[in-house]
């Protein structure tokens, strides 16, 4: 069956996007990235000082005659986004501190439900030139679902990869682009507002899967489609400039989409395993009742397996997760704390290698 999104997919799309989103099948996208113009506001030019301008955001598309009128912006397209995400879609927008609380107040007018505000911490920000106010050194992003309480893609595993095994927190500390994926033209910026590659991989790799489809309204130079081909997923970009149009264009006629190759793009993830209670280890004889077990590499804290699974130390019964509760004096995993002694090996090893190799075998059956 042909995904009705077809017509669309991996394409660059001319026009207003709110019109454009009219065109599109309702339901039919997986994540929206938006960013929407900031309405800077900005007075008077902006001077370095060695008497050289500062290229700031002039152009007309940034320009709204008042706040109301912004915001009337902002109702239009993110009801319109709002009717092409799937059910179970998520969308996020980024903003500067001119435009972001209103956009976020906004979305929950709408019935959008806010998942995370992430602060991106720009690790080399424009300075303030004037020298009258702080420099702005960061942007917000709204993570925001359809409907509240719908499952929804977070790749919690392929985060905490990513920052070495730590959990990936909400404050991001990234480059603003520069160098060579900066876009110019005749020594000039293609775009006042490009974003880094590195900020769109991770809102990427974080909340989509390869194959979704991911939509960018304000799609500028095609940074979101870049990123999205790279982690292979479909994009949909729709772009109100033509100059910037054919920019993205250009760009993305020279990236090489990777072979798909599905163990790359996707982080395994222990909670969409099959369960595997400890008890079927003991029934399918690869721990015996009677085995001991130690709490942890080096402790001399142990417990006795019985025949049902559960374990005794000391003369407390109870599973794996109990007992490990207990003796954490907080939340714990026993899978990650309880550990046997291999003969073979002549160590201690973490009874999850059995519970890994019992997986295997089902895998193999």
């Amino acid at each position: 069956m042909e995904n009705p999104l077809a017509p669309w997919l991996d394409k660059v799309l001319q026009g207003n996007c709110i019109d454009v989103l009219t065109s599109l099948p309702a339901e039919s996208v997986d994540l929206v990235f938006a960013d929407p113009p900031y309405n800077l506001q900005l007075k008077e030019d902006l001077w370095r000082p060695n008497v050289t301008k500062v290229q700031g955001v002039d152009e007309a598309w940034d320009k709204f005659e008042t706040l109301s009128a912004y915001d009337d912006f902002t109702r239009e397209w993110l009801m319109a986004c709002r009717r092409v995400l799937k059910p179970t879609g998520t969308l996020w927008v980024i903003g500067s501190y001119h435009n972001i609380y209103r956009v976020g107040r906004i979305l929950q007018d709408l019935g959008y439900w806010i998942l995370n505000d992430i602060v991106w911490i720009k690790s080399n920000p424009m300075p303030n030139f004037r020298g009258v106010r702080f420099t702005n050194a960061h942007e917000t992003l709204l993570w925001a679902q359809k409907e509240r309480g719908a499952k929804y893609t977070f790749n919690y595993h392929a985060m905490k990869a990513l920052n070495d095994d730590l959990q990936m927190r909400s404050d991001w500390f990234l480059p603003i682009c520069t160098g060579a994926e900066r876009l110019k033209e005749n020594g000039k910026r293609t775009h006042p507002t490009q974003k880094p590659e590195a900020l769109l991989y991770r809102v990427l790799l974080s909340s989509t899967n390869a194959g979704d489809v991911v939509l960018d309204p304000f799609f500028g130079t095609g940074t979101t489609g870049a990123m999205a081909r790279k982690l292979q997923r479909h994009f949909i970009g729709i772009e109100v400039e033509q100059h910037y149009v054919e920019a993205a264009c250009e760009r993305l006629s020279h990236d090489v989409q990777l072979e798909f190759d599905a163990p790359i793009f996707i982080t395994p993830n222990l909670r969409n395993q099959k369960r595997v209670p400890f008890g079927i280890l003991v029934e399918q004889g690869l721990i015996n009742p009677g085995t001991t077990l130690y709490f942890g590499l080096e402790s001399d804290i142990r417990a006795i397996v019985q025949a049902d699974g559960a374990l005794v130390m000391d003369g407390q019964r109870g599973s794996i997760h109990a007992l490990a509760r207990t003796l954490r004096k907080g939340p714990a995993n026993g899978w990650e704390l309880w550990y046997y002694w291999d003969e073979s090996a002549h160590e201690r090893q973490p009874i999850e290698k059995l519970r890994a190799a019992y997986r295997a075998q089902l895998r193999e059956e």
